[in-house]
């Protein structure tokens, strides 16, 4: 079979990829419309589960007391070989696709404004053109794919590594969208703690009798002020931000409760424990200070992002062998557009692959994929299914994400993705390569969790969102059900 590669495999799980590009673009339209909140992603996740079933996978649905999360398993043997990624949605990001201004499809509703549909639908393919060609060509190993649920909260992965799920895996993997077609290795993204601290106090009339109440809306105020003044300790690397989640219920009524979601980063685990640490003495004073009491509860706790050398550069070498997209004058111009309509340079696509980044340089965000880099050697996948200038987030980057940029995109990354997990199990001393860097890499580094032993998924997350919006989302639903040929 002719192809970009040596081996006949990997040559035959890229052909079927291409000729799935309606499927795969189905699906990910599909999660794309669903448009899905962490925790909530129970349309998202059963499309995915019911593909991989109907293609022979065993699947495990509500893994770690997530009831969106799953793990899918074919084969038998080794290497085991996880892939896993994320599928949810961000809250008031209704983004018509395919559009170069800001258009909400259902009015203050969630939507796909980062890419986790094109995640979720590279993962799934790729997963189905891997086992296709084991089988043909007789691979042995396990695959095992993993579904994980609410990344935007940084939820899953620490559980499921705490839970033993991946006790037995050799090499797993991680697919991302951008604008770029790149792995790297080192430290790619900072490690994350994230807590609600809720402040208690006593209410009473804000005119009448104020001086009866013990205000708590004063005392995260004060924690808010504290941590401005804080920052200055702080080192450069470090950053923390948050949103009240509840400020009370009217100026009459003084309030007895509030709320303060919080997020604090830094490159290293230890180094965000301690700042957590530095938060929590920060919140106990200012709760003093208002005459109020505070509690503190952990949401999530994850590792920074590594990538291992082996495994990024065999993933590279599958990039470069697949190239970037040919992209057409329509989907240039249409970039350009969106690219002007945000004040951004008009670049355009890119028209290269990007050249393996190694040490990478360290991104401010998070994933919680961080705890199973620092379990098994692990690689990232960046694939090029959005534009260059469409920031994370924001309405501009979910223009892209149900048009033939993503598909496109989306195809190239399965390619890649599909074509390294064969390398592995065409080579299996490739594996024990990459677990001698791992051991090389990681020296010296014990990995504990930062999730606190007794936590349990918040699984009401996110469920009055939902509630409230997916009735009317329901309406731009697809009809059509992708079906993968092989």
């Amino acid at each position: 079979m002719s192809g970009p590669f040596r081996e006949e495999a990997k040559n035959y799980a890229y052909a079927a990829l291409q000729s799935n590009y309606d499927a795969l673009a189905l699906l990910n339209d599909s999660l794309f419309y669903f448009g899905e909140l962490g925790m909530q992603e129970f349309r998202s996740a059963e499309l995915m589960c019911s593909l991989l079933e109907e293609h022979g996978f065993t699947v495990e649905r509500g893994i770690s007391g997530f009831p969106t999360a799953f793990l899918a398993t074919y084969g038998s043997g080794g290497p085991v070989i996880a892939l896993h990624s994320e599928y949810d949605a961000l809250p008031s990001s209704s983004q018509v696709s395919g559009v170069t201004t800001k258009t909400e499809i259902t009015p203050g509703a969630p939507g796909h404004c980062e890419g986790h549909n094109v995640n979720g639908a590279v993962l799934i393919a790729a997963a189905l053109a891997a086992r296709h060609a084991m089988e043909k060509y007789n691979l042995p190993g396990t695959l095992k794919i993993f579904g994980a649920p609410a990344e935007e909260q940084g939820l899953t992965r620490p559980y499921f590594v705490r839970d033993g799920y991946f006790d037995d895996v050799d090499i797993a993997f991680h697919n991302h969208l951008l604008d770029e077609f790149k792995s790297e290795y080192g430290l790619i993204q900072v490690a994350k703690i994230s807590a609600v601290f809720e402040f208690k106090g006593e209410s009473a009339h804000s005119a009448v009798g104020p001086w009866l109440a013990r205000d708590a809306l004063d005392a995260a105020v004060l924690m808010d002020m504290g941590m401005a003044q804080f920052r200055e300790h702080m080192l450069p690397e470090m950053t923390a931000h948050r949103v009240i989640t509840n400020g009370g219920d009217q100026p009459n009524m003084i309030p007895d409760r509030a709320s303060v979601y919080w997020y604090f980063r830094a490159p290293l685990a230890d180094a965000a424990k301690k700042l957590f640490e530095d938060a929590q003495r920060i919140a106990r004073g200012a709760a003093m200070m208002a005459n109020c009491e505070v509690d503190i509860n952990v949401v999530s706790a994850i590792w920074p992002v590594r990538g291992n050398q082996t495994l990024a550069e065999v993933t590279q070498r599958n990039i470069e062998a697949i190239g970037m997209p040919v992209w057409t004058e329509e989907e240039q111009r249409f970039t350009k557009e969106l690219q002007a309509s945000v004040g951004r340079p008009q670049i355009g696509l890119r028209n290269e692959t990007t050249p393996m980044n190694g040490p990478a340089r360290q991104i401010p965000a998070s994933n919680d994929c961080g705890d199973i880099s620092w379990k098994v050697p692990m690689a990232r996948l960046w694939f090029p299914s959005n534009v260059p200038h469409a920031a994370f987030h924001n309405w501009s980057a979910g223009a892209p994400l149900a048009t033939s940029i993503a598909h496109k995109g989306a195809v190239a990354g399965a390619g890649a993705l599909a074509t390294s997990v064969l390398d592995f199990l065409i080579r299996p001393e490739l594996a024990e390569e990459a677990k001698q860097t791992f051991r090389k890499e990681i020296e010296g580094v014990v990995y504990e969790p930062l999730l606190p032993a007794h936590q349990k998924p918040p699984t009401d997350l996110n469920a009055d969102v939902m509630e409230k919006y997916r009735s009317q989302m329901e309406k731009h639903y697809l009809k059509e059900r992708p079906r993968f040929t092989f």
